[in-house]
């Protein structure tokens, strides 16, 4: 993607902006020229929390200074051992807040929307990677039905309004930012067992294969979808595109591993608790076949981003920061 400014984007509100996602999706809109906005969001409380969205995303479609708007949903607070009932609940709050955004909408707007949904999550079960859009999506736990509940939600939706939407199934994204207390981020976990020399545990077998994402190059294709999805619907005849988001090379945990102890020039300490984690399929290997155009540009290599990684949270261990967590029992790696 271009730095090149373009003052002709259309504004862009990211919701999960404070996630690891959203922050990146951010700064990816902000340095292209286009006018962002964020909003905090109390996700602990759904009635307020859907009171609060109902009145930004009101606010911000009558902002429009020519109907033509961007809405990049990067929040999601669920993992893959988040319990059914959670789940459920940020499904029923992200169906509400479409139906608040229904009648916000004039005749005349042109909506963009872009959902981060889990590739890992919707393909665990699938059979004979590597996986396309085309497979059938089989999740095997909770998480992944609520993925594939909210796809099917916000389709619905850009049928009845018109409205184009991007269905982005994410691999297993890394870089800098990562929210440590959270049960997942597995390069960054990895890092920090490396710097306090402390063991991690690791609940599935060495061979285990996942596409690891560079965030910053998943926001950089994330805005240069939302800059030509209503073309891209025209010629896909639907107004919902599903779209891996990934590198297309699968990494065994065994190869990331080695590269965490490249960067740190000692052997991460690995506690093996000998079960298995539900829900982590071994192979996940994914191949996208729409729209190729988004995946030709240059990749982060690995190396460099676990580098980053490995920078970014030395400089908080050194500091002695509180964001940093005590122990993390579990890893998902989706």
């Amino acid at each position: 993607m271009s730095d090149t400014p373009r003052p002709g984007r259309p504004p862009t509100l990211v919701v999960g902006g404070g996630g690891l996602l959203g922050r990146h999706v951010r700064t990816a809109f902000e340095r292209s020229g286009a006018s962002v906005r964020t909003v905090s969001v109390p996700w602990h409380d759904p009635v307020a929390a859907r009171a609060v969205l109902r009145s930004e995303l009101t606010s911000f479609v009558d902002s429009s200074p020519d109907d033509r708007l961007n809405i990049a949903w990067c929040a999601g607070a669920g993992v893959v051992a988040t319990p059914a009932d959670e789940l459920e609940a940020e499904v029923a709050l992200f169906r509400d807040v479409l139906a608040d955004l229904r009648p916000a909408l004039r005749p005349t707007t042109r909506l963009a929307f872009f959902f981060a949904s889990s590739a890992g999550g919707v393909y665990a079960g699938s059979a004979d990677p590597p996986f396309t859009e085309l497979s059938e999506p089989r999740p095997l736990v909770a998480y992944g039905r609520a993925k594939l509940a909210m796809e099917e939600s916000l389709t619905a939706f850009c049928a009845e309004t018109g409205s184009v939407a991007l269905l982005g199934r994410i691999t297993n994204l890394y870089g800098p930012g990562q929210k440590l207390s959270k049960p997942q981020g597995l390069v960054s976990q990895l890092c920090l067992a490396q710097l306090r020399g402390t063991p991690l545990p690791v609940w599935v077998s060495f061979d285990t294969i996942r596409d690891y994402l560079y965030v910053g190059d998943c926001a950089e294709m994330i805005v240069d979808a939302l800059d030509g999805l209503h073309e891209h619907v025209e010629r896909a005849g639907s107004n919902a595109v599903v779209k891996i988001l990934a590198t297309g090379t699968g990494v065994t945990l065994s190869a990331v591993i080695g590269e965490t102890n490249r960067v740190f020039r000692r052997r991460a300490r690995l506690r093996i608790p000998g079960a298995g984690s539900p829900g982590q399929a071994r192979d996940l290997r994914v191949r996208s076949v729409v729209w190729p155009e988004l995946d030709r540009r240059t990749q982060t290599p690995f190396s460099v981003g676990v580098r980053r990684i490995a920078d970014e949270i030395g400089l908080a261990y050194a500091a002695g920061t509180s964001a940093l967590p005590t122990h993390v029992s579990e890893i998902s790696i989706r």
